[in-house]
């Protein structure tokens, strides 16, 4: 019996090994031999980065409903809207829409994908693989005190959008164009899309990889953004700082380790993160179209343990396309106009009249006169 068992222990770890070396030898290679993550790849997934409730991973059936009732909403957002509605309520009507959809993009600019993640043959419940529970690790006491702080504050407090200057005397969020986020000043992508950590979001999730023996670069098609690896290079002096970082990457076997830091005080990924923030990544080839994209982010000013996730890169034939944000856009200017306005408002009749006879006055007036009235 002995002998039986260890040879289908042994049957076993052949046939495993056998696996490994056909999946390896079913990946593309470069020249040099080492794996080639050249090509575009759509990274859009339904799986949400963080844990909502049960279980690790998902039945079949329920991630087939998940990307159904994602298809559904996005359909249902997608209808011709009604040609003779009004205008919506003041402050928005209490939706997701863009600020209580008073305006903004339609269903049909967003593409949140449509499947979820699968791993290992596995439904993922979420992109946060630790902490086990699949959520972000507890925020320090600083960190908890920081957020706390700003949301004091007039720029972070909440509030309802009734269309008046609710900052008063305070210096307010819309005082000049440096106040706004990165991503409203087409600086970088929303929602860390080109990272570190490259995360999925709302739209343009495709991204693209061109991969030499000394670099290995990384296009993300939201706002262009561009990020180049030096393999087996040094990091740049701790001075040298930049919005997404900066990486170095070496190779683990057949797995491509990127490791970046040097981020400045405002790095892309948010919830407050510092320039301490170090993000390491692993990009694993799992067979000819699709890549293991793997992260793990420390940042001790933030979080109490650093966290881990992971979800799949599928490779697709689709390119990257131009994403323009500058150009005919118009709302920068007239969001910074508009608080001026809302100032004068709150100011009183003269100091609305001298408004008017300024350029943002002028900005504002003809804005207004381009808005069709409500109702037509």
């Amino acid at each position: 019996m002995k002998g039986t068992s260890f040879g289908f222990g042994g049957v076993a770890v052949f046939v495993a090994a056998a696996w490994t070396l056909a999946a390896a030898a079913d990946i593309p290679r470069t020249a040099n031999g080492k794996p080639d993550f050249s090509g575009y790849y759509d990274t859009a997934t339904t799986t949400p980065l963080e844990r909502r409730s049960g279980e690790a991973t998902l039945s079949a059936d329920a991630a087939d409903a998940i990307a159904k009732r994602t298809a559904a909403g996005l359909a249902a957002g997608s209808r011709d809207l009604a040609p003779d509605r009004g205008a919506p309520p003041v402050g928005g009507d209490g939706s997701r829409g863009a600020a209580g959809n008073v305006g903004g993009y339609d269903s049909f600019w967003v593409d949140p994908g449509e499947r979820h993640t699968v791993v290992d043959g596995e439904y993922r419940a979420s992109i946060v693989t630790e902490p086990a529970n699949g959520r972000l690790p507890p925020r320090t006491d600083d960190a908890q005190a920081r957020r706390a702080e700003r949301f004091r504050s007039a720029q972070g407090r909440p509030r309802q959008n009734d269309g008046t200057a609710w900052w008063g005397a305070e210096p307010g969020p819309f005082d000049d164009p440096e106040q706004r986020p990165y991503a409203e000043r087409c600086l970088i992508g929303f929602g860390s899309t080109a990272g570190p950590p490259m995360l999925p979001v709302l739209y343009n999730n495709h991204k693209r990889i061109v991969q030499t023996p000394d670099h290995v670069m990384i296009l993300t098609e939201m706002v262009h953004d561009a990020r180049i690896v030096r393999m087996n290079g040094e990091h740049a002096p701790d001075n040298v700082r930049r919005w997404i970082g900066d990486s170095i990457g070496w190779w683990e076997g057949d797995t491509l380790v990127v490791e970046t830091t040097n981020f400045t005080d405002r790095p892309a990924l948010g919830w407050g993160t510092t320039r301490n923030l170090r993000v390491v990544e692993r990009f694993t080839r799992v067979d000819a179209k699709t890549t293991l994209y793997n992260f793990t982010v420390e940042d001790p000013a933030v979080w109490e343990v650093p966290w881990t996730g992971e979800y799949t890169w599928p490779q697709t034939d689709e390119p990257v396309y131009e994403y323009a944000c500058h150009e005919g856009n118009y709302a920068m200017g007239n969001i910074l106009c508009g608080a001026r306005r809302m100032e004068a408002e709150a100011a009183g009749p003269e100091a609305l009249a001298a408004f008017a006879n300024t350029s943002c006055g002028a900005r504002v007036a003809t804005m207004a006169s381009l808005a069709p009235e409500a109702g037509e």
